[in-house]
C-alpha cells in the first residue's frame, strides 16, 4: 500500500516538482523551535522542577521554558543548523545538531549555576536541562530521518537517473553521495564507491558498496553496478591526473568532477540541487600537473602603488596579467591592445573586479610610435610588460611583412620608449619558438629578444647604475588561449568530426594561463636585466594522445564515432620545440620553476645595423629578402615545410 502512494507521487511531475524544492529555513527553525517546547513540555509535566519562593516569577515553568526555547533559537540561528536541506541529512547532521543541543545545555547549565551561587537558589534543574536535550535531539533526528526515508523510497522508483560509482573512501565522498541519493529530481544515482587501492574501507557506507580501486578490474566493477560514469571531487585530482584517469578512459568511463564539497550544503540550499554542479571533466584539468605557486612577497611589493603599462592586453596573456597586476594592488594600470571589441569587455571586467584601481584603456597599435608616446609621456609607467605579438606559424609564414613590423619593430618601438621615459623594468613575453626557429614567426621573436637584451647591455656600458632593466621570458603553449589546439579539437568534436592533427608524432609543451603569468610577474621582479628566463613546462605532450583523450572524455570512440586525420605539418611547423638552443644552458634561480638561459651576447650596432636593412626591404615589399636578412641574424633559423627553405639551400650550395 505505502508502495502504491509512492509510486503515485513519483509519477506525478507537479508534485515532485514541489517536493524537490528545499523548505523554507524559517519553517525548518521553526519545527525545531516546537521540538524544544514540546521537549520542555514533555519534561514539566512528568517532572515538575523545582520552584524557589525566593526567586519569584523568575522561577516559573513558563518563563524557564521560553528561556530554554529562546537559547535553542538562538544557537541554531549562531550554528545555522536549520539552513541545511532536511531530505539530505546525512552524518554530518548529527554533528551539528549534537554541537547545538550540547552548547545549547551549557549556556543554560552556566546560567543554572550562575543563579544558585548568587541568589542561594536552583533556577533551572541541570537534570531537566540534561533530558530536555536528550529528547529534543531524539525528535530532530528522528524527524530528519524519517524525512529523509520518505524522499529515499520515492527515488528509488525514479528509473531515468544515471548511475553513477563515487570515487573515494573520505567523508566527503559519503556526503557527496549522500546529497546525490537525496534529490528526488537529481541527474545521478550513486551505486557505489571506488576506493583508492591500498586504503582500509569498509564493505559498505549507507548501503552503497565500498570497492578498491585495481585497475585491471575497473570494467568488471562498471559493468556489475550497469554503470558507466566516475564522479569525484576536485580535491582528488592530483590522484586522477596520475594516470589513474586514462585506465577510465580506455575503459569507456565517463568522469564527472564537482568542484567543491562546500557546493552541497552552500548552492544546494539556494533551491538547486547538487547534480546541477557536477560537470564533465575537460582536457585542460587533465594535462595540468602540479600547481606551480609564487608566493614571492618581493613580486607584491614591486608591483603595488605602481603604474604599469601592458601590451595586448586583450590576450590571453594580456589579460590575465592584467588582472594579476591589479590583484597586487598597482596604482594604475595602463591597457594597450588594438582589438576594439576584446577590449571592451576587458575594460568591463576589469572595472567591475577592481573598482578602486585606476583603469585606462588605450586602444592603439604598438607599431604607431607616436600613439605609444602619447601614453608613455603621459602615464611614465614604472614596469612595462609587453605581450603584444603576431602569434600564429601558419599565418606569419604567408604575412612576413605583418610578422617583421609588429613583433620585431612593435616591440622596438615600445622598448626604445620604456629608455626615454625611464621606465625600471621591462618584461617582454617571448615564446619556445624562437628557439631554433624554424619560421617567420619565432624568428621575429628570437630578433625582438636579441634587440632589447643588446639595448640592455648597450644603456648599462653608458651608466652602469641607471637606465631601463630589460628582461625577457619564454614559455611555450597555455591552455586554452586564443586560438590554441584545444579549442579547436572541441569544436571539431562537437561538430562530430573529423580531429585534425597536423602529424602523429608532433609535441608541444603546455602551461595554463594563471601559472605562465604568475611566472611573469615572479620573472619580472627577479630580474636585473639581460636575462632570458625560461620556465620548466613540465613533460611535453603528444598532439595525438591530447585528441584521444579529448575524444575520450566526450564519451566516443575513435574509429567508431569519430575519426583523427592527419593532415601534414603546417608551413614552418615542426615536431617538437625546446627552450633552449643547443649552445646554450640555464643557471637555476631561487624559484625551482624559473631558470636563466645563458645566452650569445649581440652588439647593439650591429643589431641596429640589421634593423635599418629589415626595415628598408620591409618598406620595399621584397618577403623573399625580409626572410633571408632574418637568416642573417639568426644563423640558426632553418625553414621547415616552407617557401622560404629555398634560402637555406642557396646558402647550402654558396
Amino acid at each position: 500500500m505505502i508502495n502504491k502512494i509512492l509510486k503515485s507521487i513519483a509519477d506525478s511531475r507537479p508534485v515532485m516538482h514541489f517536493m524537490s524544492a528545499p523548505s523554507p529555513r524559517w519553517l525548518v527553525l521553526l519545527a525545531d523551535v516546537c521540538t524544544v517546547i514540546f521537549s520542555c513540555l514533555l519534561v514539566y509535566l512528568f517532572n515538575k522542577p523545582f520552584q524557589s519562593p525566593n526567586l519569584g516569577i523568575l522561577a516559573s515553568s513558563y518563563l524557564q521554558i521560553a528561556l530554554i526555547t529562546f537559547t535553542y533559537g538562538i544557537v541554531s540561528i549562531a550554528l545555522r543548523t536549520y539552513c541545511y536541506i532536511v531530505r539530505l541529512s546525512a552524518i554530518e547532521d548529527v554533528y551539528r545538531l549534537l554541537t547545538q543541543v550540547i552548547l545549547s545545555s551549557l549556556i543554560l547549565g552556566a546560567g543554572s549555576v550562575i543563579v544558585y551561587f548568587v541568589r542561594d537558589a536552583e533556577w533551572i534543574s541541570l537534570w531537566n536541562i540534561f533530558t530536555i536535550g536528550v529528547i529534543s535531539f531524539a525528535i530532530m533526528m528522528i524527524v530528519r530521518l524519517t524525512i529523509r526515508y520518505f524522499f529515499n523510497r520515492i527515488r528509488a522508483l525514479d528509473h531515468e537517473r544515471e548511475r553513477v560509482i563515487i570515487f573515494g573512501s573520505a567523508m566527503n565522498s559519503f556526503v557527496l553521495a549522500a546529497a546525490l541519493a537525496g534529490e528526488v529530481d537529481g541527474r545521478y544515482k550513486p551505486v557505489a564507491f571506488l576506493s583508492p587501492s591500498g586504503h582500509k574501507n569498509p564493505p559498505a557506507v549507507g548501503q552503497l558498496p565500498v570497492i578498491e580501486y585495481n585497475p585491471e578490474t575497473v570494467k568488471e566493477v562498471f559493468h556489475r553496478f550497469r554503470s558507466n560514469s566516475l564522479l569525484f571531487l576536485s580535491t582528488q585530482m592530483d590522484y586522477i591526473r596520475s594516470g589513474v584517469a586514462d585506465i577510465f578512459l580506455k575503459n569507456g568511463i565517463h568522469l564527472l568532477m564537482l568542484n567543491q564539497i562546500e557546493e552541497i550544503d552552500g548552492k544546494a540550499n539556494n533551491n538547486q540541487n547538487v547534480s546541477t554542479y557536477v560537470k564533465d571533466i575537460k582536457i585542460e584539468d587533465l594535462l595540468g600537473r602540479e600547481v606551480i605557486k609564487t608566493e614571492n612577497p618581493a613580486v607584491s611589493h614591486g608591483i603595488k602603488e605602481q603604474v604599469v603599462l601592458i601590451t595586448g592586453a586583450a590576450g590571453s596573456i594580456g589579460s590575465e596579467i592584467s588582472n594579476q597586476v591589479a590583484s597586487l594592488g598597482a596604482k594604475r594600470i595602463i591597457l594597450v591592445d588594438q582589438a576594439e571589441t576584446p577590449m571592451h569587455d576587458l575594460q568591463l571586467q576589469m572595472t567591475a573586479s577592481f573598482p578602486d584601481i585606476e583603469i585606462v584603456m588605450a586602444v592603439g597599435d604598438i607599431t604607431n610610435k607616436r600613439r605609444m608616446e602619447d601614453l608613455f609621456s603621459v602615464y611614465r609607467p614604472r614596469y612595462v610588460f609587453h605581450a603584444a605579438a603576431y602569434k600564429h606559424v601558419p599565418m606569419m609564414e604567408i604575412n612576413p611583412c605583418e610578422a617583421v613590423m609588429t613583433n620585431i619593430f612593435g616591440t622596438k618601438n615600445i622598448a626604445d620608449l620604456a629608455v626615454k621615459y625611464g621606465a625600471d623594468k621591462f618584461v617582454m613575453i617571448s615564446t619556445d619558438k624562437a628557439v631554433n626557429p624554424t619560421n617567420v614567426m619565432g624568428a621575429s621573436k628570437r630578433i625582438a629578444e636579441i634587440y632589447v637584451q643588446s639595448l640592455f647591455y648597450y644603456n648599462r656600458a653608458g651608466n652602469a647604475s641607471q637606465g631601463t632593466r630589460f628582461i625577457t621570458t619564454r614559455f611555450g603553449n597555455v591552455l586554452g588561449s586564443n586560438g590554441s589546439v584545444i579549442p579547436l579539437f572541441r569544436k571539431q568534436i562537437e561538430k562530430g568530426g573529423p580531429v585534425t592533427i597536423t602529424h602523429r608524432d608532433i609535441i608541444r609543451y603546455f602551461m595554463t594561463i594563471p601559472e605562465a603569468c604568475s611566472l611573469v610577474l615572479e620573472a619580472g621582479i627577479m630580474g636585473n636585466g639581460g636575462e632570458i628566463f625560461i620556465f620548466d613546462m613540465g613533460q611535453p605532450v603528444r598532439i595525438y594522445d591530447l585528441a584521444l583523450r579529448m575524444i575520450s572524455l566526450a564519451g566516443l570512440k575513435v574509429g567508431k564515432d569519430i575519426d583523427i586525420v592527419e593532415t601534414g605539418l603546417r608551413p614552418g611547423e615542426k615536431l617538437y620545440e625546446e627552450l633552449l638552443n643547443n649552445k646554450e644552458n640555464t643557471i637555476p634561480t631561487h624559484h625551482s620553476k624559473i631558470m636563466i638561459a645563458k645566452v650569445r651576447r649581440y652588439n647593439h650596432d650591429d643589431i641596429l645595423a640589421h634593423l635599418e636593412r629589415l626595415y628598408e626591404l620591409l618598406i620595399s615589399g621584397a618577403p623573399f629578402e625580409l626572410v633571408k636578412e632574418m637568416k642573417n641574424i639568426v644563423p640558426e633559423y632553418k625553414s621547415n615545410n616552407s617557401v622560404f627553405e629555398q634560402l637555406d639551400k642557396e646558402v647550402q650550395t654558396v
